[in-house]
């Protein structure tokens, strides 16, 4: 099962137990954080579109950590007038790891692979063969 949920205005796919990089949060590690927020919501036989947003789903998540992204440089120059800037730049993110996809309104089917059955033609093969 996943879900399509919209976390600061980014979207994000999130299935049981995956980790997720998002927009920096305020609370503390160890938090749970609750999305409410979700698009879609999918359980491989089963689809729900939300319009805009799937009525009583939600989507639980603990906190990991905060930590800051590879550094971006950011250089502007001006050819013939000696305008020469470097700048760097590294943007915060939170570690979440998603707990639980709350799905109200989402049938619970349990998907079995279908029987293969031999056809025909893979008999017919087999007794040209032998």
């Amino acid at each position: 099962m996943y879900a399509i949920i919209t976390i600061s205005g980014k979207q994000f796919k999130a299935t049981e137990g995956t980790r997720i990089r998002i927009p920096k949060q305020s609370s503390e590690s160890g938090t749970t954080l609750k999305f409410e927020e979700v698009l879609l919501l999918s359980n491989g036989a089963d689809t729900k579109m939300g319009d805009p947003l799937v009525k009583g789903a939600s989507v639980t998540a603990t906190i990991i950590d905060h930590k800051r992204d590879k550094k971006i440089l950011v250089y502007k120059k001006k050819r013939r007038k000696g305008y020469q800037r470097k700048n760097g730049h590294r943007q915060w993110f939170t570690d979440i790891e998603v707990t639980k996809i709350n799905a109200s309104g989402l049938k619970k089917l349990n998907v079995k692979e279908p029987k293969v059955k031999k056809s025909e033609k893979t008999e017919k093969v087999s007794d040209q063969k032998e």
